[in-house]
């Protein structure tokens, strides 16, 4: 048997991928390319059968990709995102887009929840305080999360997950999701966003759902948690919903732009947790990234079908040329 082709993008060191996909064995030829610049991706893709995507978004398939890659067969993604890539290309080129749904599920939830409760607890100003020699026990006015009312933008594995853990905190929980259900938790946004006192976004990036949230429409002295990614949230727009104060304060693990430039007004506002898109990186959620990672790639060679495909096309992944055998 001729071995695939395997194209690996994540942006770590090549001895650590060779050695991460050592399991697979003889049945692929893995390789890396030559540099993480754009044109290196589109040299190595021509003979690329199996793409292993780049979690940080650098070296993502285009539609000009796509089309420099007539073998390609399968796109694994080793995250949960896939906005970097193009998905409606690769559905035209007939080549699935696999995701890891759900691997980080407990991590974000975890975290959505330890974010909710350090703004409502107003654990940093009093850490700063304490540390600069106050002790402001009437000033801070902390809140308690029990009771509040949770709105959940998005309801894939993660949303419910945040929707368990807030749950168990005595919290009134609601969620929106693109597909309507009939579902006493199920509400339209406008509502979900007038009427939450915590607006918890972790919804994908697609063009539908860029600039989905609005600051502006959340409901005066709400607090916003957002685990999804920048471009869901209308930066511009939070930043001064904060310095004017309609919002009592927000939790970022996500930016339009990463890292966090320089100068950016969030830096510099009050009430404002900055997280470094962390929030599903834990060990434990690692080791289920790797597992669901190699779980993919072995179906894909044993001809079996792959799991998360987010594109349309079939998980049944199949070769492109007669001159490269079946698995």
């Amino acid at each position: 048997m001729t071995p695939w082709n395997l194209l690996a993008l994540p942006p770590l060191p090549e001895e650590l991928l060779r050695g991460l996909l050592a399991p697979l064995g003889d049945r692929v030829d893995v390789r890396v390319p030559a540099s993480r610049h754009r044109a290196a991706l589109l040299d190595a893709l021509p003979e690329a059968e199996i793409v292993l995507g780049d979690w940080s978004g650098l070296l993502a398939l285009d539609a000009a990709a796509v089309a420099a890659a007539p073998r390609l067969a399968f796109v694994q993604q080793p995250s949960v995102g896939v906005d970097g890539h193009d998905s409606a290309a690769l559905a035209a080129a007939g080549v699935p887009l696999a995701n890891t749904a759900g691997v980080s599920a407990v991590a974000v939830s975890e975290w959505c929840v330890a974010a909710a409760l350090s703004l409502t607890r107003r654990l940093g100003a009093a850490d700063a305080a304490v540390r600069a020699g106050e002790w402001p026990q009437q000033g801070l006015q902390p809140r308690e999360l029990h009771g509040q009312n949770v709105g959940i933008v998005g309801y894939g594995p993660i949303g419910a997950a945040c929707a368990s853990l807030f749950r168990a905190f005595g919290c009134q929980v609601s969620y929106w999701t693109r597909t309507p259900r009939e579902d006493p938790g199920y509400t339209d946004l406008p509502t979900l966003l007038d009427s939450s006192d915590v607006v918890v976004v972790v919804i994908a990036l697609s063009d539908e759902t860029r600039g989905l949230v609005d600051p502006g429409r959340l409901k005066q002295g709400a607090l916003l948690v957002n685990a999804a990614r920048g471009g869901v949230v209308d930066q511009r727009a939070l930043a001064a919903a904060l310095a004017s104060g309609h919002l009592a304060g927000a939790a970022l693990d996500v930016f339009e732009t990463e890292p966090l430039p320089g100068g950016d007004p969030l830096r510099e506002l009050p009430r404002v947790l900055l997280s470094p898109h962390v929030a599903g990186v834990t060990p434990e959620a690692t080791g289920r990234l790797l597992g669901a990672v190699m779980e993919n790639l072995t179906a894909a060679l044993d001809g079996r079908e792959v799991a998360n495909v987010l594109n349309g096309v079939s998980p049944m992944i199949c070769r492109r040329f007669s001159d490269s055998p079946s698995a």
